[in-house]
């Protein structure tokens, strides 16, 4: 077997509606569905639910679940808030910038874009305090080569030393040299 895509991604929102219109106002994402029950289909457990589904582009989905009977969302406390995130990739610098540009228009603060090399992105919330990153890709070939041959040699070391290995330092120090 071998996974063709990521179906769906969901996570938990406070408010579908308020999810719902904000992702189509601020990332043009497109509304495609909703479920509701009032009966979990897998467990038969009774919770009623929202669940709906946007059009995140080129077949993936993000999907959210309003669950009014449960306790209000929170978040792992032991968990930096910039750790969890969901990174969505936009076409180039001018859609990043473009993007930047109407959230803050709307109020929304936006940090970057943060130079990664190998891409740049921007960071933001939405209304439920999940951190969204928006990516535009600026690899070569040659930076993704390097990174590639030396993925096994950082893994192997970060198992053993649980310290950052340096091998692809290049990425944040600015010392990259070009193709």
């Amino acid at each position: 077997m071998q996974i063709e895509r990521i179906h769906h991604v969901a996570y938990r929102c406070k408010d579908a509606k308020e999810t719902v219109e904000w992702y189509v106002k601020y990332l043009d994402m497109r509304f495609i569905l909703a479920i509701a029950e009032n009966e979990v289909p897998s467990t038969k457990e009774p919770d009623p639910y929202m669940h709906v589904f946007l059009d995140a582009g080129m077949g993936n989905v993000l999907a959210f679940f309003e669950l009014p009977t449960r306790a209000p969302m929170g978040r792992d406390e032991n968990t930096p808030l910039w750790t969890q995130h969901l990174a969505l990739k936009v076409k180039s610098m001018d859609d990043l910038l473009e993007a930047k540009a109407r959230l803050q228009a709307g109020g929304i603060d936006v940090l970057g874009p943060t130079d990664h090399t190998i891409f740049k992105s921007i960071y933001f919330f939405d209304p439920n305090g999940h951190r969204i990153e928006l990516c535009a890709d600026t690899a070569t070939p040659k930076m993704n080569k390097m990174l590639d041959d030396v993925k096994w040699e950082m893994l192997n070391e970060w198992a053993k030393t649980k310290k950052a290995p340096q091998h692809a330092r290049w990425m944040h120090d600015g010392s990259f040299k070009g193709e």
